[in-house]
């Protein structure tokens, strides 16, 4: 019996633009493609997903009072190292990183889930440097 193994030659590019969009409904549209679950052919255990680009990350909306009830901790391993940053402290001064956090909280755990993770790009501006690879637009409901 032969089976069916999806083709993995496809590397599509997509640009999406954050500028006013809420950071969840922009995070599960951006996981689901990098994780490739858009595909007709997806297949849980192979990486075959696109490559995302998001620009304006500065400009992501976060909706209710998450913007000074949203923390963020990360702890420096020394005792009492225990640092923590609001979403607005956070959008003020890494962007790129509030979009990283909450894209790859809904990818795969595990060396599958890590292996996806140069395939988010994100920018706080306009401009990318991705250009060569044309990049289709992909709209934000």
């Amino acid at each position: 019996m032969k089976t069916y193994i999806p083709k993995n030659d496809e590397q599509n590019w997509v640009v999406v633009d954050a500028a006013g969009v809420p950071l969840g409904r922009l995070a599960t549209l951006i996981a689901s493609r990098i994780r490739g679950k858009h595909r007709p052919d997806f297949t849980p255990n192979m990486i075959q997903g696109d490559f995302v680009v998001v620009l304006n990350a500065a400009q992501v909306a976060l909706t209710g009072n998450k913007l000074d009830g949203k923390v963020y901790t990360r702890y420096t391993g020394y005792q009492g190292g225990l640092k923590t940053e609001t979403a607005r402290e956070a959008l003020a001064k890494h962007p790129e990183r509030v979009i990283e956090h909450a894209v790859f909280g809904m990818l795969p755990k595990g060396r599958q889930g890590r292996a996806m993770h140069p395939r988010l790009k994100v920018y706080a501006g306009e401009t990318h440097p991705h250009s060569a690879q044309k990049p289709q637009k992909l709209e934000v409901r």
